[in-house]
């Protein structure tokens, strides 16, 4: 049971991962060489030459094919993490059994992404960052730790009310996740910076990291929901066809 459920994972991590290339290579990494031109003078001598030119180009085609293919296996790896805890942990998620892959990908958004990003927000091109490699790791595993608390509280919260009300649920599964987004930036210190570029394109940069790991995460859910239905409807054909073999 656990290798259907593994089988799933994977299958949408690749589908959802050749997406999140095909974002990466033209939109994800024009914008951070936009970003990355953004912070240097642009008044640099155009005439280098068509070696120059060249070996620009062969990086941009590197730079596209190593994201690309790095995109692909961490949906990969999303994709298997999210199947077997779904095998695990759906007998604990609320709704039905097409609700349950949407509200664990929420869950997983809001415990690798949301909650750490609120102290290590993505960084764009020419961030200066406060601590070192180390100790950002170290702080990403406790927020890491932090947000599956917390999306363990929402999920109990609603499941615990539910019953009386579902607009009560809801209410009570959004505390938690309310309480950290607005107390978690306050007490935490500014980790990441970025001095030499404009707000507003700072902003847009971490929006777009925003919806794009959500949308891996919805992705994964989608696609997996999709294969478990065919699944399902292929054994049910399958044993019509073996019931109407036996009555013949």
């Amino acid at each position: 049971m656990i290798v259907d459920y593994f089988r799933r994972g994977v299958v949408a991590g690749v589908a959802t991962g050749l997406a999140y290339g095909l974002y990466l290579v033209f939109v994800g990494n024009p914008l951070s060489e936009y970003l990355h031109e953004a912070q240097h003078d642009h008044g640099h001598d155009h005439g280098h030459g068509h070696s120059h030119d060249h070996g620009h180009a062969v990086s941009e085609t590197t730079t596209a094919i190593v994201s690309a293919g790095s995109g692909v296996l961490w949906a990969i790896l999303l994709g298997g993490l999210f199947a077997t805890a779904l095998y695990f942990l759906e007998p604990a998620l609320p709704g039905t059994d097409a609700v349950g892959p949407y509200v664990l990908a929420a869950a997983g958004f809001v415990t690798v992404s949301g909650v750490p990003w609120l102290v290590l927000p993505p960084a764009a091109p020419g961030a200066e960052q406060l601590y070192t490699i180390e100790a950002r790791l170290g702080i990403y595993v406790a927020l890491v730790g932090l947000g599956a608390v917390v999306s363990a509280a929402a999920i109990g919260g609603y499941r615990r009310t539910a019953s009386r009300s579902r607009l009560l649920g809801v209410t009570v599964g959004a505390v938690p996740l309310l309480a950290t987004a607005i107390v978690l930036p306050l007490v935490a210190p500014s980790i990441v910076t970025h001095p030499d570029l404009p707000g507003d394109l700072v902003a847009a940069y971490q929006a777009l990291a925003v919806l794009t790991q959500a949308g891996i995460w919805f992705g994964l859910a989608f696609t997996v929901d999709r294969l478990r239905g065919r699944d399902r409807r292929r054994t049910a054909t399958d044993r019509t066809r073996a019931g109407h073999s036996n009555v013949a």
